[in-house]
């Protein structure tokens, strides 16, 4: 009787990984399948019932506010703009109140608070109007998103909005649609029709919306106030408390200038976009493994010049993501094409955040968090 030779080791190690490529490519195609069925996007709505008032927290935005105060004051639908000061060490104040803003000079930041929650606390605060729409300096509303935003509330508790992007080259925009895509390959694509479990919700804090009555009666930001994930870890926790979260594409009604160079991408975007302190270690750790298996693998072999049948059918679908993620830029151009050859750095660079999480924000530095993901969790409220 022949004696049966045993598998080499290497290839057995080739395919186990070739088994979990094929499972976490199974994962994804089920996620970006989402897209096929989304919540509409945002349409302009200029005619609302109620007051809406809009705060913008600052801290040395002197160079950026400007557009998006002049056209949250010259929006009909807007009662009240409110820029909170957060310890701007430039004009940021003196701008804001040329332009019209209510200007609040914000209070010292009190331990345990990150500068973003605190601010956005004492804006709230001190907003008159029915709905509060929040926005970052650097967001570009167009005429009709406040009104949208505060119609979406009719069907939601919290309403987040999905901009569309400008970037500056083609190097920009293939490293920010390549950690684009992490996010869409982790969660789905944006304006999902079923909502996610709460664990797994997302937002973006650039743009919120929600009934001030409603948040003010939690102190919702304080329940979050430690976060440097702030946007992620309110839509997380109001989500446990039985809230209706909406993260809706508003791409036609928003865009975002986020970032003045290639080197700040990499290092502000890519620090936040593991979601380290609101996700707990399990999900972390799967969600790096389908990244790396799903998008840097096949990129890297391709480079070698030895990718396997997979590989190409992996990157055929990131190809594809990337001609969809067209609409997520103002000027979308060849460095959509190109992300798919940056998802290994983005890859390391998810990994580098996860492993040695950065605390550092604008010139404040803030303790090292030690419960982890399990802190931003609330107690559930009795109508669950």
């Amino acid at each position: 009787m022949r004696a049966l030779t045993a598998e080499p080791p290497r290839r057995r190690m080739s395919r186990a990984l070739g088994v979990a490529q094929a499972v976490a490519g199974a994962v994804v195609a089920v996620r970006l399948a989402r897209g096929r069925r989304r919540v509409a996007a945002l349409s302009p709505v200029t005619k609302v019932a109620g007051t809406i008032s809009v705060v913008v927290p600052a801290r040395d935005e002197e160079g950026r506010i400007g557009p998006c105060l002049r056209a949250a004051l010259a929006d009909p639908a807007v009662s009240e703009a409110i820029v909170v000061d957060d310890g701007s060490r430039d004009g940021t104040a003196r701008v804001a109140a040329e332009l019209g803003a209510k200007v609040i000079t914000g209070a010292p930041l009190p331990d345990g608070w990150v500068g973003k929650q605190w601010a956005l606390r004492q804006g709230v605060s001190a907003a008159t109007g029915e709905v509060v729409v929040t926005l970052d300096a650097d967001a570009r509303p167009a005429p009709g998103l406040f009104g949208a935003m505060a119609a979406a509330l009719e069907r939601y508790d919290l309403v987040s909005a999905g901009p569309r992007f400008v970037c500056s080259g083609v190097l920009e925009q293939a490293l920010h649609a390549s950690m684009l895509a992490t996010l869409v390959y982790r969660f789905g694509p944006v304006g999902p029709a079923t909502p996610p479990p709460p664990h797994r919700a997302v937002a973006n804090g650039q743009c919120l919306a929600f009934r001030r009555g409603q948040l003010a009666a939690v102190d919702a930001f304080a329940l979050v106030r430690d976060r440097m994930t702030d946007d992620v870890a309110l839509a997380r926790c109001l989500a446990r408390r039985g809230w209706s979260v909406g993260f809706l594409d508003a791409g036609a009604l928003l865009e975002v200038d986020m970032h003045d160079s290639v080197g700040e991408l990499w290092r502000e975007w890519g620090r936040s976009l593991p979601l380290r302190d609101v996700t707990g270690p399990g999900w972390q750790a799967a969600d790096l493994a389908v990244l790396w298996l799903t998008c840097a693998l096949p990129a890297l072999r391709v480079i070698a010049g030895r990718p396997t049948g997979l590989d190409a059918g992996l990157l055929a679908m990131r190809l594809l993501l990337a001609y969809a993620l067209r609409g997520s830029y103002r000027d979308p151009g060849a460095g959509l094409l190109l992300s798919p050859l940056l998802d290994p750095a983005a890859a390391a660079r998810l990994t580098q955040a996860t492993l040695s999480p950065v605390r550092t924000w604008r010139g404040r530095t803030y303790p090292k968090l030690t419960g982890g993901a399990r802190r931003v969790r609330p107690e559930r409220s009795a109508a669950r």
